[in-house]
């Protein structure tokens, strides 16, 4: 079914590295792209390293939805879907139920209260931009101009400033 032209795309990270009503970690990640409504595309799911204090893996996915509302309203929906699906308030990076965040947005950038897209890490994260490269690989950052594939080719590259950093003992 063709999607509206004035329908947006966003691009949701998803993330958990507890059970939850839904089961495991990787089962509450498919339940929640599920949830998400307007679903266009979604990567496979993998498993990867914590970031933060947390020392559970995370089950991590990213999945292209259609939807006709603004960014704060879909965020207010993605909280809501976050709470159903048992999340809690807690420590910051550490385990949870369910982790959901809007990465990018068809219509470029935005900036508001609780809000920025494109997300102010992205470009950082290689459990985002590997699974964004399997849907999405030429969407642009709407800020750099590059493309998923060429961030995450950049991501890849090795570092020289910390490959010559002196190793401690």
């Amino acid at each position: 079914m063709p999607l509206p032209s004035d329908c947006a795309h966003y691009v949701i990270a998803l993330g958990a590295n507890r059970w939850g009503r839904h089961g495991r970690p990787a089962a509450q990640v498919r339940a929640a792209i599920g949830a998400l409504g307007g679903l266009v595309a979604q990567s496979r799911i993998i498993e990867t390293a914590p970031l933060g204090p947390s020392r559970r893996r995370f089950a991590n996915a990213v999945a292209v939805i259609a939807s006709d509302e603004v960014p704060p309203v879909l965020l207010a929906r993605l909280k809501a879907i976050e709470r159903a699906f048992g999340r809690r308030r807690g420590e910051r990076w550490g385990a949870r139920a369910l982790d959901l965040d809007i990465i990018l947005w068809s219509r470029g950038a935005w900036s508001g209260a609780g809000l920025t897209v494109p997300h102010t890490a992205f470009r950082a994260r290689g459990f985002v931009l590997g699974p964004l490269v399997e849907i999405a690989p030429g969407w642009r950052d709407p800020l750099t101009g590059k493309t998923m594939r060429q961030l995450a080719a950049l991501l890849a590259r090795p570092n020289p400033a910390v490959d010559r950093a002196p190793k401690r003992s």
